[in-house]
């Protein structure tokens, strides 16, 4: 976000930057993406390395559901999070196409739709009436201000297989970080599950800045949601895996 002390503020802003800005083809962040990946991924892996620590398995059993958990529940983010951005595209496309036919039925009537959105906007008289006919005089114009304008939606959407990608990209690495201790030859569990838990805190921390840097909000403020996020959900796991582990033995 840029603020009033921005030295290149005024640069930003000249009749040609902005010019040569909107006329660029729109690029879009798939950091978003992969902030929701590593924050789903390192949550549900340690909980599953909690949850195993609090019954008491073998470390083996930690490592063998961590990477199933890791390969298939980030298999499975990753395809709804392409099917979401690819629904996101035919809807698009979808409102398209009944634009174009009901120009080619009821012009007038789309016309009026026109007229009365921009009036919405405060304008009257016959600058509205300019306004009017500068959209309606170019039909790809027109549909793109009804498709924007009275439905809300974007004109250009993300690929979804860029956003599949970010996304299991981060869930795979950020979720594997618990599971690391698990990988070497230490022998004490009580003491693997310590090196997971602050490694994990690590990784939180590093998700939590780059969170802060996506939505531009305090970067501290983030980093404590995360933590916190993740350390309930290792908790109630380690919790369930206690009573479990009780409830079995009893039996």
């Amino acid at each position: 976000m840029k603020h009033l002390s921005d030295p290149n503020l005024h640069d930003t802003h000249t009749p040609h930057a902005i010019a040569t800005r909107l006329a660029g083809d729109i690029s879009h962040s798939y950091l978003g993406d992969f902030v929701l990946g590593a924050i789903d991924g390192v949550v549900t892996t340690f909980a599953i390395v909690a949850g195993v620590a609090g019954a008491g398995y073998s470390t083996r059993v930690a490592l063998v559901l961590g990477v199933a958990n890791l390969l298939a529940d980030g298999f499975s983010m990753a395809v709804g999070n392409y099917m979401s951005t690819k629904s996101e595209r035919q809807v698009v496309e979808r409102v398209r196409q009944a634009e174009e036919r009901h120009i080619d039925e009821v012009p007038e009537g789309e016309r009026e739709e026109i007229r009365q959105i921009f009036a919405g906007k405060g304008f009257e008289g016959p600058l509205l009436e300019n306004i009017v006919q500068v959209i309606t005089d170019d039909r790809r114009r027109w549909v793109d201000t009804m498709v924007t304008e009275e439905f809300g939606l974007q004109l250009e959407s993300p690929s979804p297989l860029r956003a599949v990608l970010a996304t299991f990209a981060a869930f795979a690495l950020a979720g594997f970080v618990p599971l690391l201790p698990y990988c070497f030859s230490i022998q004490d569990a009580d003491q693997m599950f310590l090196i997971s838990a602050l490694a994990t805190g690590v990784m939180f921390f590093v998700i939590g800045l780059t969170k802060g840097h996506v939505v531009q909000a305090g970067k501290i403020l983030s980093e404590l949601e995360i933590l916190l996020t993740g350390s309930a959900a290792a908790a109630v796991a380690y919790g369930v895996g206690v009573w479990l582990e009780k409830i079995i033995s009893a039996a």
